[in-house]
């Protein structure tokens, strides 16, 4: 029904400890130098570059990205939205993701199994912005069936790190 997000190669790439050792430390900072993460892996730097590139070219490092604090950039709020689509076909379910791209304040969004299609991450500045953004904008989206908004009280865990 739903068309997904194209991603390189599905398939496991095999890592060896080494390259764990590298994506652990760039997790932590993805701004450490080749220099600083041989150092820290015992290799020398040109293996660590190579290791590196060939991760990124195999799409097991996406991206690099600043973690920003959301309460320091006024998009105090956070909101789960679950959402259910009127009608359950590939092309309505693929205008639904295109329309979901286009609204910023939509950080994250999830196609989910059970009861709701989607399950949507969405940071405002305050309940009368995310007020307007529930009535003026997620509401209008065609095809929207139901949606329920849960307001997050606060953040025990949140972490991207998925190398341990």
């Amino acid at each position: 029904m739903i068309e997904k997000t194209p991603q390189k190669d599905q398939v496991s790439t095999p890592l060896d400890d080494k390259d764990l050792a590298i994506l652990r430390l760039l997790q932590q900072n993805a701004r450490s130098t080749v220099r600083e993460i041989a150092a820290a892996v015992h290799l020398s730097p040109t293996p660590v570059h190579e290791r590196i590139k060939r991760m990124e070219e195999e799409g097991v490092i996406r991206q690099y990205a600043a973690l920003v604090d959301h309460t320091k950039v006024r998009k105090g709020l956070m909101v789960i939205c679950y959402v259910s689509l009127k009608e359950h076909n590939k092309q309505s379910g693929a205008k639904f993701i295109r329309t979901i791209h286009n609204l910023h304040e939509v950080i994250e969004c999830y196609n989910i199994s059970g009861e709701y299609d989607f399950m949507l991450k969405v940071v405002a500045e305050n309940m009368d912005a995310y007020y307007d953004f529930h009535v003026n904008k997620l509401s209008q989206v065609e095809n929207m069936g139901r949606l329920q908004s849960i307001f997050v009280m606060g953040i025990i865990k949140q972490t991207h790190q998925l190398v341990n």
